[in-house]
């Protein structure tokens, strides 16, 4: 019987099998795992150690290193590696492979090979039993109970007992095989006694058609996920995301123990759930925090502590995860517990940070008093790793949980001294300063913070000291502050202009507070917009003269720099807000669709009828899109309206006419269709070629105003969203043919639908 062991050790550790140094390269895994398949036992015995380091829930490298050791007839390696993998891999294709190894070694043992295949069976179904795909397992067990031997009544009567109660376990268990266990145990109990059958069968009746019912609905959860997939480190892909959701969905589900069976059944389905999860999302601390906290809440600290130590096993460079279990044992009273793994923190001087020396101090504060976190405090602070951070957070608590203000501005000023050129830190000693009401103070502060700060990094503190004036000063403070803030800032952007002057936006941050503004939102918008455009326009102007300046220099002759940067103003197409309308999809219906029509109305088939068959098969063929429905009228007014540039050479009037729909045809220069000459036919009595193109431009436009009619009572009667016009919008080019001062149907549609 398997023990449990710590898995993955032995062989070659944990080399870097993959491409680039990528250990997790599951591509390079699967190659060297076929590769592994061609080798002999001890050359292959490597690879699989390397490959079960990195993989050590793999239970497919699992059982195909373990059947080479039993190719072999090396019975103790075999039974070395199952003690290794089987508690950590609850897969049914692996604990099948025992199975078969148990009673192939005590096939000829007698009844002493016998028993140990037995205790081997209770051993498997007690941990993956509850699998769905365990169902096989229940019935090989169950044919091996019936095949030992009794040789008296007393043990023919025991045998009876023992497959009674295994066949009443296996049909509670919402497997892939319960309903053929139900008829076998309607069977077994109507052959043994049909008077004690009657009542069995009435009692667990119920039991197994709740079983039924929630393997059915188990099945659906089981269905999304991916028994495949090796576990790998978070990277975030959609297949990722989709493989943790749903295994989140089936622990969802197994936890509100749909079956209504009794808890501790119950508790056992969500552990090994959750043990089966970890196989495959072995690296994400989300699942492993859940099942710690899952066992918490259920009462089991301990258990809860285990999972905790394996996880960080499993991840462990996960702060966060060593933070969660000192937590939950200091909620438990377990003090040192909890400071020893503060101390593994600290104690990783590579990647000891701030955070973990002000989580310590708290720490300590909390569970030793003042006296221990002021002692660290001065340990820490002396740390290369010590950031002003620490100093802030240690003044906060001074201030906050020691209402000790003294210590606090001592501490402030202490890291004064080591911290002047952080922002950060000037502006976490202003608020301690506001906090104390010493307004003259928080002056004197920011005045020699600001002396000393590069112009690039006091943009916050600036704004900070605009605020400050804004509440403690007079008006000619804050005028006065605010002029110097434009001063140093302009500096750095190079807007020495805009320093001189004021704007509306600035009187808008005087006179705003908190969410309230003295100005609509509008028009707030609207200042942001123009100090922006302010602001940018004399860059531009700026770059346009040195760009100028250095032509002339040069004795360039063209355009100037000026007139190739400034936006063309005058020419950008704005959207018109007031045609906006906010999408919401249900605020839209689209048109109804009746399954056994085409999905139009009687109405609308007509009109379909009237048109040409390439615009009704373009029409059909437009997406029906739920959205916001612009102004049909609008749309066409503006289809009509367009122009297209006539063609200025071979290429560009071969792609008008491919567009168009005309074969061969170009555009004349004013916009109309333009043919190439034909042979005159034998029929003279015909018009002639040129009578011809008259009549076929004459004819097209003439057909405009009744087609675009059409065409709008279509659109307006099958509801086409904002993407149905922009279809016909985009597509337009191959249902209309624009001239000069309107547009018209194409005089070949064939062309362009085909």
């Amino acid at each position: 019987m398997p023990e449990e062991k710590s898995g993955g050790g032995g062989g070659g550790g944990g080399g870097g099998h993959g491409v680039g140094g990528d250990i997790y390269n599951v591509q390079a895994a699967e190659i060297l795992a076929k590769e592994a398949l061609l080798l002999p036992i001890n050359e292959a015995a490597p690879i699989y150690e390397r490959l079960l380091a990195t993989f050590p829930t793999a239970a497919k490298y699992w059982k195909q290193y373990v059947e080479a050791y039993m190719a072999t007839n090396n019975d103790e390696a075999t039974k070395q590696i199952f003690s290794r993998c089987l508690l950590n891999c609850l897969h049914i294709s692996l604990w099948r492979c025992y199975i078969n190894f148990i009673r192939r070694i005590n096939d000829k043992r007698g009844s002493e090979g016998l028993d140990e295949t037995k205790k081997a069976f209770d051993f498997m179904l007690n941990y993956v039993g509850n699998d769905a795909a365990s169902g096989p397992v229940w019935m090989e067990y169950i044919t091996f109970l019936k095949s030992m031997p009794a040789v008296t009544p007393q043990e023919e009567s025991h045998r009876m007992t023992t497959v009674r109660k295994v066949y009443q376990k296996a049909i509670l268990v919402p497997t892939n095989r319960v309903e053929q266990l139900w008829k076998e145990y309607e069977n077994f109990e109507n052959s043994v006694s049909r008077t004690l059958a009657k009542g069995l069968l009435s009692e667990y009746q119920p039991k197994f058609n709740s079983a039924k019912a929630v393997y059915r609905e188990r099945k659906k959860y089981i269905d999304d996920i991916d028994w495949n997939v090796l576990a790998i480190p978070p990277t975030g892909s959609y297949k990722e995301e989709q493989q943790s959701m749903a295994w989140k969905r089936l622990l969802t589900f197994e936890k509100g123990n749909p079956q209504r069976i009794d808890v501790t059944t119950a508790n056992r389905r969500v552990t090994f759930t959750y043990e089966q999860c970890l196989m495959y999302l072995y690296h994400h601390p989300d699942i492993w925090y859940d099942y710690a906290m899952w066992h918490a809440k259920n009462g089991s600290m301990d258990s809860a502590a285990k999972i905790f130590q394996r996880a960080l096993k499993a991840i462990p460079d996960s702060e966060v995860l060593k933070y969660a279990f000192a937590e939950m044992e200091e909620s438990r009273g377990a003090i040192q517990t909890a400071k020893t793994i503060y101390e593994s923190l600290l104690g990783e001087n590579a990647s000891i940070t701030s955070l973990a020396h002000i989580q310590f101090i708290r720490f300590l504060r909390r569970t030793e008093g003042i006296e221990a976190a002021r002692k660290y405090f001065l340990d820490a602070r002396k740390s290369p790793s010590c950031t002003y951070h620490v100093y802030v957070a240690y003044a906060t608590m001074a201030f906050c949980l020691d209402k000790d203000a003294k210590v606090a501005q001592s501490v402030f000023e202490a890291g004064l001294k080591r911290f002047m050129q952080e922002p950060g830190y000037i502006l976490e000693y202003a608020d301690f300063l506001c906090r104390l009401n010493d307004d003259r103070n928080v002056r004197a502060l920011f005045e020699r913070a600001l002396s000393l700060l590069p112009p690039e990094k006091s943009t916050e503190v600036w704004k900070r000291f605009v605020q400050f004036e804004h509440t403690y000063g007079d008006l000619s403070s804050m005028l006065k502050v605010e002029q110097r803030r434009k001063e140093a800032l302009s500096r750095t952007s190079e807007d020495v202009l805009s320093a001189s002057e004021n704007t509306l936006h600035d009187v808008v941050s005087r006179y705003s507070f908190m969410d309230l503004w003295p100005c609509s939102s509008k028009e707030l918008d609207y200042l942001v917009r123009q100090e922006w455009l302010a602001k940018n326009t004399v860059k531009v102007d700026r770059s346009a003269t040195l760009n100028t300046s250095s032509m002339l220099d040069k004795g360039t002759v063209g355009i100037s720099a000026r007139a190739r940067s400034l936006p063309q103003s005058g020419k950008v197409v704005r959207p018109v807000t007031s045609q906006m309308v906010i999408y919401d999809p249900r605020q839209m219906k689209g048109p109804e669709i009746s399954p056994a029509t085409s999905g139009y109305t009687k109405e609308v088939e007509d009109m379909l009828k009237m048109l040409s068959p390439s615009t009704t098969s373009f029409i059909k063929n437009l997406p029906a899109i739920e959205g916001p429905s612009p102004d049909i009228d609008v749309v066409l007014s503006v289809l009509l309206q367009s122009t297209l540039p006539a063609a200025q050479n071979a290429r560009k009037a071969g792609v008008a006419s491919e567009l168009s729909g005309v074969g061969k045809s170009g555009l004349n220069q004013n916009g109309s269709v333009h043919r190439p000459p034909r042979e005159r036919r034998k029929d003279a009595g015909r018009h002639t070629v040129q009578e011809e193109e008259d009549a076929t431009t004459v004819q097209s436009q003439a057909a405009v105003p009744r087609d675009i009619f059409r065409l709008r009572q279509i659109q307006r009667s099958r509801g086409l969203g904002v993407g149905g016009a922009t279809a016909a919008s985009q597509s337009g080019s191959s249902a209309f043919s624009f001239s000069g001062g309107g547009s018209a149907f194409s005089g070949d549609h064939s062309a362009s639908t085909d």
